[in-house]
């Protein structure tokens, strides 16, 4: 069982985010806060669950948590201030929608940047340890696999349904013989040989 806070007796919103090791779309990041009672076994980092759990965990998540917000930053965005900086504007994007304002964050990774006055704390590996941080890993996974999911059937012949934009064999063969996407991130290496892409 993750643990449900950091500090009890205070509103503390999990934040992580998803897909900036992908080529191609959004980077997609989710911000949660749970009761303090809450407690589901089931919910992990959303890596170790099956697809099936994640989609069943979404609506538990969205029934039961206080507040969540899921929230995007773009191709665009990524390609101007880099992944880590659309990192870090999705998650406060997704905080910023929140229904309730939380008392300090809980930060996936080692590093966040932030123009909110809101405290934070960053957790290395947080979805593995963190309840809320474990759900916002679901919800953003979720969210995004399904948006890929949908530019697949716009896109066809790179996997995305299957690789959600991670650089598989099966989407770099599909640069190789398509060419990039209005949806592929400009500023990312997409194949070894990529410099006769452009």
């Amino acid at each position: 069982m993750l643990l449900p806070y950091l500090e009890s007796n205070r509103l503390e919103a999990g934040c992580d985010e998803v897909g900036r090791g992908c080529l191609c779309g959004p980077v997609v990041a989710a911000a949660v806060i749970l009761p303090e009672d809450y407690a589901d076994e089931l919910i992990n980092d959303s890596k170790k669950l099956k697809k099936s759990s994640r989609a069943t965990l979404v609506n538990e998540i969205k029934t039961n948590a206080i507040a969540w917000a899921v929230a995007e930053a773009s191709v665009e965005e990524i390609d101007e201030i880099n992944i880590l900086n659309a990192s870090f504007l999705a998650m406060n994007r997704a905080v910023v929608k929140l229904t309730h304002s939380p008392e300090h964050l809980l930060i996936d990774g080692n590093k966040f940047k932030t123009e909110l006055e809101i405290p934070y704390s960053c957790i290395v590996k947080g979805d593995g340890k963190y309840a809320s941080i474990a759900a916002a890993s679901i919800l953003a996974k979720v969210y995004r696999d399904t948006l890929m999911e949908k530019y697949a059937l716009q896109y066809p012949g790179y996997g995305w349904e299957k690789n959600a934009g991670y650089p598989t064999k099966a989407h770099r063969e599909g640069i190789r013989q398509l060419g990039l996407t209005p949806i592929h991130r400009k500023t990312f290496k997409h194949l070894p040989d990529q410099l006769s892409m452009f």
